[in-house]
């Protein structure tokens, strides 16, 4: 198919696309403890139809141990053909708060141009430009495909990793295409080359036996929550930098968002400084960041004058591609106990890890990819990194060194993902399914493979 025939083709499927992601994004895969596991498993089998739709000719639903199944599907190589890998993830965050949501989390809305919703954009919006790029080949494929889409990356993607450690072959591409990243604005396209990777933990602090009364007690007895805050606030210094030893800040070589946008995506109220030193750039995409995610901790509508005998909270990492994530949960783990008052009981439970990745220079894929994405955007392509983390990119470069992996996607920086009013902007996604269409049909070629 010629480069016009297929922007006509994934033009002309936009509003099947459009209904298969509002199909996919009502189903609340929301794949952490805690949550029902039906709707993960129907996401599962609503993207596994997809898969079927699209002319593979092979699809399944593959098991992961200690997790949601995988949908792997795959179609052979032409003769003398390259294959390439297409991943996504069909779970989502939690929604959280749904007052904080201007529309239903898991009623698609559309406004605007736009699709809000809990998953619209991570990374349902990268199951839809995987199918909207294939569907536009009607089965004639310039390349080999192989598809695997993860069913809970966002909690525990590191069983994925020990999955595809196990089983190489399932997996051997010459290119990989995650669709799990984005531009910084809609229409300003990137390509993702840095990937921080991750590391959470739960820690617990202990005083007492039991909460006992504040006026009997308080002033003596030792509250394990106001421990747990100091020890959670020694964790960075007066300016935002992170205190802990071991952990210095990096530099990203790149142009990063200037202090006015990202203030703005980010909704930094006036008045209110951003933390840390150093460009953007490196805070976000070279830098370590720990953030308290979540505290288990008595509600103001239900508190009652008691000292608390326990406190609990949910610690994220973020960790430049080069870092280590054992080792930084080693040096954060060790500092809280070491900054510990009072003697206070200290454990941690409920480790998840995940690597970062650096990409290469580049190489065939990724001139394949410039000119695809340039005739998609009517602009060429620049480098960007990212702060979030996608534990099986790491693992693919080790498996597969000499393949090329691309990291681009729709999920721009102003979609709010992990946050309220998630939301894709769909010609974007159009944009991002013509290039991935483009970038098949242009790696495929004998010119993309030089011969």
């Amino acid at each position: 198919m010629t480069p016009d025939q297929l922007e006509s083709a994934v033009a002309a499927g936009m509003p099947q696309a459009i209904e298969d992601l509002k199909r996919l994004a009502s189903i609340p895969s929301v794949a952490f403890p805690g949550h029902p596991e039906e709707p993960v498993l129907a996401a599962a089998a609503v993207t596994e139809e997809l898969l079927r739709g699209v002319g593979l000719s092979h699809v399944q639903q593959i098991p992961v141990e200690g997790s949601f199944p995988a949908v792997f599907g795959e179609a052979p190589a032409p003769p003398g053909a390259p294959t390439v890998l297409l991943y996504a993830h069909y779970d989502v965050q939690p929604a959280g708060d749904p007052a904080a949501w201007r529309t239903p989390p898991f009623e698609p809305t559309l406004i605007d141009g736009a699709l809000y919703g809990r998953g619209t954009a991570d990374d349902k919006s990268g199951i839809i430009s995987h199918i909207a790029a294939l569907r536009a080949f009607h089965g004639r494929f310039p390349v080999g495909i192989k598809v695997i889409i993860e069913g809970q990356e966002e909690y525990a993607g590191e069983r994925l990793e020990a999955f595809v450690e196990r089983n190489p072959e399932l997996v051997r591409a010459d290119a990989i295409i995650v669709a799990d990243t984005g531009n910084p604005r809609v229409g300003d396209p990137a390509v993702t080359t840095s990937l921080r990777g991750m590391a959470a933990f739960t820690i617990e602090t202990r005083t007492l036996r039991e909460p006992v009364h504040s006026g009997s007690f308080g002033g003596a007895a030792p509250d394990a929550l106001a421990a747990l805050m100091r020890m959670l606030t020694a964790l960075h210094d007066d300016n935002g930098d992170i205190r802990v030893p071991g952990l210095p800040r990096g530099t990203f070589l790149g142009t990063g968002p200037s202090e006015e946008e990202f203030r703005n995506t980010a909704g930094v109220l006036e008045g209110v400084s951003l933390v840390g030193s150093g460009s953007l750039a490196d805070r976000l995409w070279s830098s370590y960041a720990i953030t308290v995610t979540g505290m288990d901790v008595p509600t103001v509508s239900g508190a009652i004058n008691a000292v608390q005998p326990a406190a609990r909270a949910r610690v994220t990492v973020r960790i430049p591609p080069a870092g280590d994530p054992k080792t930084t949960l080693d040096a954060i783990t060790e500092f809280l106990q070491q900054v510990a008052p009072w003697g206070v009981k200290v454990s941690f439970s409920d480790f998840v890890v995940g690597s970062g990745f650096q990409a290469d220079s580049g190489g065939r894929a990724r001139s394949a990819l410039n000119r695809a994405m340039e005739r998609a955007f009517g602009r060429a392509p620049r480098d960007v990194g990212a702060g979030g983390s996608i534990p099986l990119v790491n693992t693919l470069l080790k498996q597969f060194p000499l393949a090329e992996i691309l990291l681009f996607g729709a999920e721009d920086e102003d979609a709010a993902i992990h946050a309220p009013n998630e939301r894709v902007n769909l010609e974007e996604l159009r944009r991002t399914a013509t290039t991935e269409a483009l970038f098949l049909a242009e790696y495929g070629s004998p010119s993309a493979l030089g011969i």
